[in-house]
């Protein structure tokens, strides 16, 4: 057996099932020995960004890793937007990265490149294997550093040659250490906050976010009429009819500044306090009130559920008192221009129960929260690290990972040119993916932005920077190049009729709802 089977039969044995790859020369035994152990599913992406995406959306909804296969230095190099976003979602993720043998890098030869420091602002552990003997024991190695909470990315470099030479056979991954769990002072002064009676703020991310742990800090908000709110961008929440509805800090800093206005204390389970995306002149990079207490309850990698059960033990809250989201549709907007928020009416009235929502829309899917809290139960998962191109493959990943759950992608036009190989895995998979694209021709967040930070009387040059016409992008041709099915919808009427088309189908389906 050689290093690179002992690493395939490794990650399977340690519950690693799917493999997105992009793979190149040095990869080629990795590839052979993914053909010969059997219980690794493998996704070709397009691109590497795609592969990583993927790996992000698959492992939120999955909550373990997947792998991927990326080749040397500038394969992951096109891979590390999306690593980037999979770090600050804490995401578990195995990187196996292909090298030159290690008696050829002394040659300098065109691909060469220091993968390590490539890898390192994105992985919170990265290994290089020094034999074909180590390779096991490293790939171990890797997927427990991946599954260590919060959960993160571990990046093992594989060397050809340690691929092809002779191994020891596989290895066993080492028990993953528990997160540990806060101390009762921590408890006690949180719970003294709670009873001061002063408005105060349980300001949540991460697993908290699920179903259980906010019924569980609803009992708390009853108890105590504390409120209860959740980053601006989240790895996954659970919302909809019948869970606890969380309130979001707004992405523009003058609507964070009000929503915060006049809370004395807040929370934290999880999270960090919260901060303004960018620096803008004459605003504030904090956004919580000058005379305001931070206390933290739990961080990340800490056990945020017990803390937040404790807790409530210690209050007496019941969960008696929970409020839960009632159903509540809205209606289907009748015939007329389309518009973002006939979108939102027509995706919160028709989306179905479970639902995955992957949502990239960026300025354009920031009013859709109100329109879909009462819909059906359903995740959504937003991009947490800001560099766009993750929504096609964070949908994809998600689909992979949950094939009995319809997917809905939301998304920008200009975001998705970055990733739009994804459709084309998502056709080549079957994959249950309808993807609502708001065809604005223009990065029209940024458009807001160039005013925001304060560049006034832009001319033509700025402007031309700022919008995706001259040609128009035909995102039905885009869609269908790749196999996957399409419509354009420029109504109201047309997009219902798209949507429901979308929705009934069980592969993959995009909408360029021209807005």
């Amino acid at each position: 057996m050689n290093g690179a089977e002992s690493l395939v039969r490794t990650l399977v044995d340690a519950g690693v099932e799917v493999c997105f790859t992009n793979p190149g020369t040095s990869e080629m035994h990795f590839v052979a020995a993914l053909d010969r152990v059997a219980g690794m599913r493998c996704v070709l992406g397009l691109f590497e960004g795609v592969v990583t995406g993927a790996a992000d959306g698959y492992a939120r909804m999955k909550d373990k890793p997947a792998s991927t296969l990326l080749h040397l230095g500038p394969g992951l190099g096109n891979g590390l937007a999306n690593l980037h976003n999979a770090r600050k979602a804490q995401t578990p993720i195995v990187n196996i990265v292909g090298d030159h043998a290690t008696y050829h890098v002394e040659y300098d030869a065109p691909l060469t490149a220091d993968v390590e420091g490539i890898a390192r602002p994105v992985s919170a552990w990265v290994r290089t294997s020094r034999d074909a003997r180590s390779v096991a024991a490293d790939g171990a190695e890797a997927v427990a550093a991946a599954c260590t909470p919060p959960g993160q990315v571990a990046t093992l470099i594989l060397p050809a040659n340690t691929a092809w030479e002779a191994s020891d056979g596989p290895a066993v991954m080492a028990p993953v250490p528990a997160a540990p769990r806060v101390s009762a002072e921590r408890i006690a002064s949180a719970a003294a906050v709670l009873r001061s009676g002063e408005p105060t703020v349980l300001f949540m991310a991460g697993r908290v976010l699920r179903a259980h742990g906010l019924e569980v800090a609803g009992a708390i908000a009853a108890a105590t009429g504390a409120r209860l709110m959740a980053q601006m961008s989240n790895a996954r929440l659970e919302r909809g009819a019948g869970r606890v509805t969380v309130e979001r800090v707004p992405y523009p800093v003058d609507q964070a500044l009000a929503v915060l206005k006049g809370v004395k204390h807040l929370v934290l389970v999880g999270a960090k306090a919260p901060v303004a995306f960018f620096a803008y002149p004459d605003k504030p990079s904090r956004l919580w009130p000058e005379d305001c207490a931070v206390h933290t309850l739990a961080e990340a990698h800490e056990d945020t559920g017990h803390a937040l059960e404790w807790l409530a033990e210690e209050l007496g809250a019941s969960k008696a008192g929970v409020v839960l989201q009632s159903p509540a549709l809205p209606e289907l907007p009748a015939d007329g221009p389309l518009d973002i928020d006939s979108i939102a009416c027509a995706v919160g009235a028709l989306m179905p129960e479970n639902a995955i929502v992957a949502d990239e829309a960026i300025g354009s899917g920031r009013g859709l929260h109100p329109f879909t809290c009462g819909s059906p139960p359903h995740d959504w998962l937003q991009i947490c690290g800001g560099a766009i191109g993750l929504g096609l493959p964070m949908a994809t990943g998600a689909a992979v990972a949950c094939p009995d759950r319809k997917v809905i992608g939301l998304q920008a036009d200009g975001s998705a040119m970055y990733t739009v190989q994804a459709l084309w895995t998502q056709a080549r998979e079957g994959l249950d993916v309808t993807t609502v694209l708001f065809a604005n021709r223009a990065y029209a967040s940024l458009r807001h932005e160039l005013f925001n930070v304060g560049a006034r009387n832009p001319g033509r040059k700025a402007l031309d920077m700022l919008d995706l016409g001259r040609p128009d992008l035909d995102w039905v041709s885009l869609a269908r190049g790749m196999g996957v099915e399409a419509a354009r919808a420029t109504s109201n009427a047309e997009f219902i009729r798209a949507l429901r088309a979308g929705l009934a189908s069980e592969g993959p389906y995009l909408i360029e709802a021209v807005v």
